[in-house]
Formats: structure tokens, C-alpha cells, sequence
């Protein structure tokens, strides 16, 4: 049975670099389906796709994470390609996305832009570059993860990672929802250098660089407390215990002095913050208790997918 490609372009007001990245993909894919989901565009991308050849179809929810979790949900493949459709990725290079999810060493496949020092060169806005940085430290050191490129729109799926992942995000986040599930959910990751080349003229970028940003940064610690619980209230814990401690330091002392309690403001303050650690432990260890559960039911989930994707071949 010959495998089975699909190419997700997620688009939005793409008419200057539509064409060429589908015409890119149809040139070393030729057996590939590609996907054009038009996300509101007030452009003639729509058009401009179907003039190509693409399959087109329209996302009426704004954002990047509604238009994938469409794709994830509808389309059916082997393998899976998403790209941005901005022309900023090279279509020649797809095999190395490829080649390990075909191989098994991989469900996800990272089109690092940052290792080899390309998107440094290209990028013409400072700020993403230091936003990229920031996302890496931080999703490195809060999951354990040793990657370069959090953020990159360049990545495959084999269908097991496709169909068993759910999509929170509605926008832009979504790059960063995609490593950070993978590396909580234990999917075997493997990231390959590509080049990266800027927006060619007249073609804008949709990323806002604060509001998307901070929406990317949310999306990072409302997942920590999701996915590490214990963890994530040891640390309000510990916060308020020494915040209780500075606040209830001086009453106890003055106490012992002087057998009387005359800042009964803070006493209540501090005794407030003590009771806060003590709950925040508690309640981090009872959901971390209920993660573990879920993991457990989302494990045997993919067991379950995957004998049946054994049994369908």
C-alpha cells in the first residue's frame, strides 16, 4: 500500500507567496495532497490556491490554533506536513521531515531554523528573535526538553501524534502547544536543521510581537500547572510560606518578649499566608495525583489507536 502525504498550508491574506510555496511542494512531492485552509483571508488567496491545484478549504475561526485543529480533525493522511504558506521555508528539504517519521524514530519532526544560524541572518525584526530564546529557555527548563526551535512552522506528523492530539490554542501558540504536549506526552521528537529565508517583499507577517507573544508566554505556565501541578503549587507554596514567614517573624517575636500581641494585623496576615502555602501544597499534590491518572488513560488511548492502526495495515 503506497503511503499517503498530505502538505497543510494554513493561510492567511498569502496572495503574494501562495502560488509558489504550493507549486514548491507539488515539485518534490508530486504524490502529495495539499491543503489550503483559508483563514478569512481579504485577499485572493483563496483564488490563487485553487488556480494552483491545492485543495482549499475555509477556517471561519481567526487564528493559527483553529485552523489546525480543522486540519487535524479532517484531514486523513500517513504522514502529515504543516508549513507556513509565507514562503519562508524551503520545499526541497521536506525529505529531512520525512525520512524520520517513515523510518519510526520519530512522531514529530522540528524544521530547526536556529542551530545553523539562518534565521539569525534572515529575520529583519529583533524582537522574535529574542522572543524564540526566551520560549526555548523556558520550555527547555520547565519540561526537560533539549530543543532549539520551539517556535518553527515547519514540522511532520506521522498519524498517531495527528489524531491524538488535542488542540487548546486558538492562534499563534500553537508551535509552542506542539512541543510542549510532545515532550509532557513522552512522542518521540527529532529536530533537523533547514534553512530559513525572510518574507520575500510585499508579503507581511501576521505575528503582532507583544500581544502574540505574551499570549505564547501564557500558554507556557497555564500548561506547567496543567501538566506539573505538584510542582507548579509547591512553588506558590513556597512563596507564600516565606512571604508568612516575614509577615509572622516579628509578631512571634514581639510575643515572646513582651507576652502580647499588639500588630494583630500582620498576625492575621501571616497566619492568611501560612494557611494559602498549606492549601496550595495540598491541592498541587491531589491534582497531581489526577494527572497521573489521566496520563495513565491517555497511554492506554494510544496503545489502543495503535493496535488498530496495525490491524487496519
Amino acid at each position: 500500500m503506497s503511503e499517503k502525504i498530505a502538505v497543510l498550508l494554513p493561510a492567511y491574506n498569502e496572495e503574494v507567496t501562495i502560488q509558489k510555496v504550493i507549486k514548491d511542494f507539488q515539485r518534490v512531492l508530486p504524490e502529495a495532497d495539499i491543503y489550503v485552509y483559508d483563514n478569512n483571508s481579504k485577499d485572493r488567496t483563496n483564488e490563487l490556491a485553487r488556480a494552483a491545484g491545492a485543495i482549499v478549504r475555509f477556517e471561519p475561526r481567526q487564528g493559527k490554533g483553529n485552523v489546525v485543529r480543522s486540519m487535524f480533525r479532517e484531514i486523513e493522511a500517513d504522514y502529515y506536513i504543516m508549513v507556513d504558506a509565507d514562503d519562508t521555508y524551503p520545499a526541497d528539504e521536506v525529505e529531512k521531515l520525512l525520512e524520520p517519521l517513515r523510518s519510526g524514530m520519530a512522531d514529530m519532526t522540528i524544521g530547526d531554523r536556529l542551530s545553523n544560524g539562518t534565521y539569525a541572518e534572515e529575520n529583519k525584526r529583533g524582537f522574535h528573535g529574542f522572543g524564540n530564546n526566551l520560549v526555548k529557555f523556558l520550555v527547555n527548563k520547565l519540561y526537560k526538553g533539549q530543543y532549539e526551535d520551539i517556535m518553527t512552522g515547519y514540522r511532520g506528523f506521522n498519524r498517531l501524534f495527528v489524531k491524538n492530539f488535542p488542540v487548546l490554542s486558538p492562534g499563534f501558540e500553537i508551535e509552542t502547544e506542539l512541543s510542549i504536549h510532545s515532550l509532557d506526552k513522552r512522542f518521540k521528537l527529532v529536530e533537523v536543521p533547514i534553512t530559513y529565508q525572510d518574507r520575500p517583499e510585499g508579503s507581511e507577517s501576521k505575528l503582532n510581537t507583544f500581544s502574540d507573544g505574551f499570549k505564547v508566554l501564557r500558554m507556557i505556565f497555564n500548561l506547567f500547572k496543567d501538566y506539573k501541578p505538584l510542582l507548579f503549587f509547591s512553588i506558590c507554596s513556597a512563596i507564600f510560606f516565606i512571604l508568612g514567614l516575614f509577615a509572622g517573624v516579628p509578631v512571634i517575636s514581639e510575643f515572646t518578649q513582651t507576652g502580647f500581641i499588639a500588630k494583630m494585623p500582620s498576625a492575621i496576615l501571616a497566619t492568611g499566608l501560612m494557611i494559602l502555602a498549606a492549601l496550595s501544597f495540598v491541592a498541587g499534590f491531589i491534582l497531581d495525583t489526577i494527572v497521573r491518572q489521566n496520563r495513565m488513560q491517555y497511554e492506554l488511548k494510544i496503545y489502543e489507536y495503535y493496535e488498530n492502526l496495525l490491524d487496519k495495515k
